[in-house]
């Protein structure tokens, strides 16, 4: 195996497509100091598998990209691409089919690098296997770069050991060995886990067995029971059908009293149509006379409310008669007193004018007293017709207050005349009730009607207690109504189900299993656990899917004691394909 051309695409410096020709002998490459060569070298490395930023010179692989420059933009890919000659055919087996291998390694920013040989896409183990059988790859010693000669001279044992192999061919060999120790390590992991889960299987067996034990038990006792039902169902019917002959006898008794009670109870009803027949009349007399009583009552409140009202009107017009003759009484006296000090200033007048014509010295203090006097007479006039004019207002209050008082009294008089025609028309007609027999029946039937009322009454409310105490029993019972149409619905789902199975199954050319087998009652559970979906296939060796007929083992191991094959409960061909 050879490499004849090497192609780089936005590796490093190559942001052009650039193709490096390799021929046979010994090709170099010769230029200054940053032209490239030593990216050249790594590119090999880089595409033979290398994992290592830090032996490509980065920080991260995305550093292998053509980072870009002032003039040229920076590249999101980069591609690395290496022709081989392979007809020695020393490749491994998956990729030593062609004459030429093309390995491409691509590298995307931010999104990692894949593998393809010859367009395939393959595994970063592939490749890496691929130069180690050849003694080359990523790390081999035949990629000589600076101070790997320095290295190689001053390398340990083990470093020389590798060299060696290397040289001998035998590093893929190491490597696939490596692989084959991390699988065998692998294994021996999970044959522990299965003996694990070996255990647990066994402790569920022990677990499933003491079940099966029960379940067995739980049969055997279930059949007790079933038996001891019937026994016990097979008496009580004895027990019922003799209680039937004493409920029949009994109803032939009830149904000759019943007889004899109807009889009565049609003579009881023709005498209550004679009597519902007189009961209008007595109701129209009752309700003329009930009117009549109400009339009467109402005319007995209209005069008591009438009598109060006088009564309370008669009340505040002799308290304002009181109050006008105190008032009456004090003006009287506010006018005697008026008229004494009106008769000395009279006499005080008569004597100054004596003075005054026997001394003249005395005139000024006359003068002075006159003036005086004048003021007063002055006042004592204008206090004079105040209170003779507050005597005339109240000289016409008294009159008009008179005048009202006559009015009420006369009202008065009428009223209580009014009442005692009431008294004495409520006195002829309470003795002409009285006096009536039929007014007497009308109360008691009135009387009877509200004790019937009353019995209505209560027979509604114990109606209506009863009501209250059957609502929890009819929720109860709409609870099992809802749980029984659940239980109906479901089962109408597995019949149109099955219906579907077997309209399904019966519809082809071929007719299912099912239609020509007959269970015993009770069994079809038993068969649908044992053949599932296998009840559907036909009998017809001609279609696709089919039941044959096998030929009879004698080597088949008895069935435990006790338990019943179901070959004697199942009628048609398939009890037969069983056997």
């Amino acid at each position: 195996m050879q490499f004849t051309r090497l192609r780089l695409s936005g590796f490093k410096s190559f942001v052009d497509s650039t193709e490096l020709v390799i021929e046979p002998g010994m090709t170099g490459i010769v230029g200054p100091n940053g032209c490239g060569k030593s990216n050249l070298v790594e590119a090999l490395r880089w595409v033979m598998g290398e994992t290592s930023a830090k032996r490509m010179r980065g920080d991260d692989m995305d550093d292998v990209i053509f980072g870009g420059t002032s003039n040229r933009p920076a590249r999101n890919l980069g591609e690395v691409s290496l022709a081989i000659d392979n007809r020695t055919r020393t490749a491994p087996a998956g990729l030593n089919e062609h004459d030429e291998l093309e390995v491409v390694r691509r590298i995307e920013r931010g999104s990692g690098s894949d593998y393809r040989v010859n367009g395939k896409l393959v595994r970063a183990r592939d490749v890496q296997l691929l130069f180690a059988d050849n003694a080359s790859g990523a790390a081999s010693p035949a990629l000589v770069s600076q101070g790997k000669v320095a290295q190689i001279i001053g390398a340990k044992p083990q470093e020389r050991r590798a060299l060696l192999e290397e040289a001998a061919g035998i590093t893929g060999l190491h490597s696939r060995r490596h692989e084959a120790e991390l699988r065998l390590k692998a294994a021996d992991g999970n044959l522990t886990r299965l003996d694990d889960i070996i255990g647990a299987m066994d402790t569920q067996l022990q677990s499933l067995k003491k079940q099966a034990r029960q379940a067995a038990r739980y049969r055997n006792l279930s059949e007790h029971i079933r038996k001891a039902e019937a026994v016990l169902w097979h008496l009580r019917w004895i027990a019922s059908q003799a209680e039937l002959e004493r409920a029949r006898a009994a109803f032939t008794k009830a149904e000759a009293a019943v007889q004899a009670l109807m009889l009565s109870a049609t003579q009881l009803a023709a005498k209550r149509t004679e009597a519902a027949s007189c009961l209008p009349e007595k109701r129209r007399d009752e309700a003329q006379a009930a009117a009549a009583l109400q009339r009467l009552v109402i005319a007995r409140e209209q005069l008591d409310a009438e009598e109060r009202r006088v009564a309370e009107q008669q009340r505040v017009l002799q308290a304002r008669l009181r109050q006008i003759a105190g008032d009456l009484g004090r003006e009287e006296a506010l006018a005697a007193d008026a008229g004494e000090a009106l008769s000395r200033l009279e006499a005080e007048r008569d004597r100054l004018t004596a003075a005054q014509a026997d001394e003249e010295t005395l005139e000024e203090a006359a003068r002075d007293a006159l003036a005086d006097a004048r003021e007063a007479v002055e006042t004592l006039d204008r206090e004079l017709t105040r209170l003779t004019e507050a005597v005339a207002t109240d000289e016409a209050r008294r009159a008009a207050t008179q005048r009202r008082a006559s009015e009420l009294e006369a009202r008065a008089a009428g009223l209580s005349k009014r009442l005692d025609e009431q008294k004495t028309q409520r006195a002829a007609l309470e003795a002409e009730i009285a006096a009536r027999p039929d007014v007497a029946e009308a109360e008691l039937a009135v009387e009877l009607a509200e004790q019937r009322l009353e019995d209505a009454r209560e027979a509604a409310e114990a109606a209506e207690r009863a009501k209250s105490d059957a609502e929890p029993a009819q929720s109860r019972a709409r609870e099992a109504l809802s749980a029984a149409e659940s239980a109906r619905a479901k089962l109408r789902a597995e019949e149109r189900a099955l219906a579907e199975l077997l309209a399904a199954g019966s519809s082809g050319e071929f007719p299912p299993l099912v239609d020509a087998v007959t269970v015993a009652p009770g069994y079809e559970g038993a068969l649908a656990a044992a053949l599932g979906d296998a009840l559907t296939a036909p009998l017809d060796e001609a279609a696709p899917v089919h039941w044959r007929r096998l030929p009879f083992f004698d080597a088949v191991a008895p069935l435990p004691g006790g338990v019943d094959p179901m070959a004697g409960h199942v009628a048609g061909p398939a009890a037969a394909h069983r056997a």
